[in-house]
């Protein structure tokens, strides 16, 4: 089996694909209701709230769009430091959204002043903020953000994408203050791709009621209707759903705590392992990621010719992505994957280095 070290989508265990071989059930019985119930209480506790969490048979992309269709009827503000947080405000424009732009440079986080002075600025009903920047591996400063939001612009609703970090890295959606906080199957959870899950806070779905042109799939007040009768307004992805309430059970049992200390303690090997070879993250120092480590590619090696080495051992990595394609590179350190794992693949850029 070959090692994926790429952000998404990640090796997933045998016992969890195993998971999903088990029949089929109609998704209005109560048997499916019950399994389906059963895992969105069990992603509370993930997600840290005591709010519901929807599961969307769609990926982290359809969440987002069903934030701007669903909590701003006019002005939106995206915090855009990467290609998912510009993503996010190419969506909200699509959907027909007023929408400003906070821009950092790639490769660095926004930060709490430059929120504050924009919320001076003007009043939004929303805000995207993605919290682990996939493309760029730099990890914005939430609760920073969230603190000034509250101080300046309280009845603003906070959407946050964390997309590549949930499950990975201690995010506390009720404390924080979040009130829309989505991410995907595929990467720290450690599922095949295909399911969004999204904590929803009661303020956030009050604001939906005043918001005309929801749309239909993205309804979260039409979900919500399902969701108190353990459902979904349209067939979900049932085999996946039997995954996440598998897995969710053995994230538990590995234990959150340990869990986000594994993820930091992989990530903070390959950062020393670069910075021995004279290779620079591509983040500042402030902000880099727990769970995509992103590195310069100052050695200009060809990304394509180093996979077919790695993949020769059985690894992979990932190339840099969008407008950093080739001037960096990204190993992914989330999910399944173990400090052995990472010990391996250290060796083997290691050996690639000598030839």
């Amino acid at each position: 089996m070959t090692r994926m070290f790429v952000p998404g989508p990640v090796d997933v265990a045998p016992e969890v694909l195993q998971a999903m071989t088990k029949p089929m059930l109609p998704h209005r019985s109560k048997e499916y209701e019950e399994i389906h119930r059963r895992a969105a209480e069990k992603a509370q506790k993930l997600f840290y709230t005591q709010y519901r969490v929807f599961l969307g048979t769609h990926s982290g992309s359809g969440m987002q769009e069903a934030g701007v269709r669903n909590f701003a009827s006019k002005d939106i503000l995206c915090c855009t430091n990467g290609a998912f947080s510009e993503r996010w405000y190419q969506c909200a424009v699509a959907n027909g959204k007023q929408t400003n732009r906070l821009d950092a440079e790639w490769g660095k986080a926004i930060l709490p002043d430059q929120l504050r002075d924009a919320l001076k600025k003007k009043h939004y009903e929303a805000i995207t903020i993605v919290h682990n920047e996939t493309s760029t591996g730099v990890e914005n400063p939430v609760e920073e953000l969230c603190k000034v939001l509250k101080e300046v612009s309280p009845d603003t609703i906070i959407m946050v994408d964390a997309v590549s970090s949930l499950g990975g890295v201690k995010v506390e959606m009720d404390a924080w203050g979040i009130d829309f906080l989505l991410t995907s199957s595929q990467k720290c959870l450690a599922l095949p791709p295909g399911l969004s899950l999204a904590g929803t806070s009661d303020r956030a779905l009050k604001k939906a009621e005043s918001v005309e042109n929801r749309g239909w799939y993205f309804d979260l007040l039409l979900m919500e209707k399902h969701r108190l009768k353990d459902s979904t307004p349209m067939t979900p992805v049932i085999p996946l759903i039997y995954a996440l309430d598998f897995q969710l059970d053995r994230i538990f049992a590995e234990g959150l705590d340990a869990r986000f200390a594994r993820h930091a303690a992989m990530s903070q090997k390959v950062y020393a392992w670069a910075l021995a070879n004279g290779l620079q993250p591509f983040p500042e120092d402030n902000c880099r990621s727990k769970t995509v480590v992103t590195i310069k590619n100052e050695k200009k090696w060809v990304i394509g010719d180093l996979n077919k080495f790695l993949l020769q051992r059985g690894m992979r990595i990932a190339n840099g992505y969008g407008a950093i394609k080739d001037v960096t590179f990204r190993i992914a350190t989330m999910g399944e994957t173990s400090l052995k794992d990472v010990d391996n693949l250290l060796a083997g850029l290691q050996d690639f280095m000598k030839q």
